[in-house]
């Protein structure tokens, strides 16, 4: 069988691409390997490869009480948001997607611009509410705020997806007998699967990493990891560099372990329905 040469554009292209993915995940290694260095390791002039690792930065992450209340609260406030945007925005964004009217250009605005305003934006007005009804540092509080940015996020990303399944099929669903319900469940959601999982994945990055808002909205008993995270800097020449590497991987791992379950749970589950 005759082989074809590869192409110069093509071997230029796969090299940047290489090149990017290397840039992308450069900065997440080189963390990680802090985060086994001792402090000595870290400020050296010239940058260390070898070194002798040690678990002292992540043990003393994982044995501080505020790390692990910080991590059940972000766990709890970002999990909670993320559903109830789910539960509300996947149903909105599809009702917008496949039956406009005249307000359905309105509401992608509207939708939208929630994201354009600054975080400061939202955190005052709510924190004065959260104030007057007794709610402010509370799960409860920064369940409902964070919920307003999933729910935003999720259908701004989900209209387009659902506008993308292509209506024959749907046409089709209801001619055999599909209820508007079941259409929505057994087609559109499959189709627009991976779409919509990057909206959710999206959606709980960004609140994961919410740092303003939680800031405003918590004092001690609802701090979020990323305030914590924050807190475990020194001013000066004592920046403990090690330890500020290991909650950043702390800070990391979630989101990833988020995406990993969520994409597996979802394919299995539109699997089964295909067959």
């Amino acid at each position: 069988m005759k082989q074809h040469p590869i192409r110069p554009g093509r071997l230029v292209a796969k090299a940047i691409l290489a090149l990017a993915g290397f840039l992308a995940v450069f900065p997440l290694l080189w963390t990680a390997l802090n985060a086994l260095k001792n402090n000595v390791d870290i400020i050296t002039r010239v940058p260390k490869v070898i070194f002798t690792p040690t678990l002292a930065n992540i043990s003393y992450i994982l044995g501080r009480d505020s790390v692990l209340t910080g991590l059940y609260n972000s766990a709890v406030a970002c999990g909670a948001a993320v559903l109830i945007g789910i539960v509300l925005g996947l149903p909105a964004a599809y009702a917008v997607a496949r039956y406009p009217n005249r307000f359905a250009g309105d509401i992608q605005f509207f939708v939208l611009s929630l994201r354009f305003l600054p975080p400061v934006a939202v955190a005052i007005p709510l924190m004065v509410i959260w104030l007057q009804i007794g709610l402010y540092d509370t799960l409860p509080a920064l369940i409902v705020t964070y919920s307003l940015l999933t729910i935003s996020v999720i259908m701004w990303l989900a209209i387009p997806a659902f506008q993308g399944v292509p209506k024959e099929i749907e046409e089709a669903a209801f001619v055999d007998g599909y209820g508007a319900y079941a259409v929505f469940w057994r087609i559109a959601l499959p189709v627009a699967a991976r779409s919509l999982i990057g909206a959710i994945a999206f959606s709980f990055v960004l609140v994961w990493n919410e740092f303003l808002i939680a800031l405003m909205l918590s004092s001690s008993n609802a701090k979020t990891l990323p305030i914590v995270a924050s807190e475990l800097s020194q001013q000066g020449m004592n920046v403990p560099w090690g330890i500020l590497n290991a909650s950043v991987v702390l800070l990391s791992l979630p989101p990833l372990l988020f995406l990993g379950v969520l994409s597996g749970f979802l394919n299995s589950v539109f699997r089964q329905k295909k067959s």
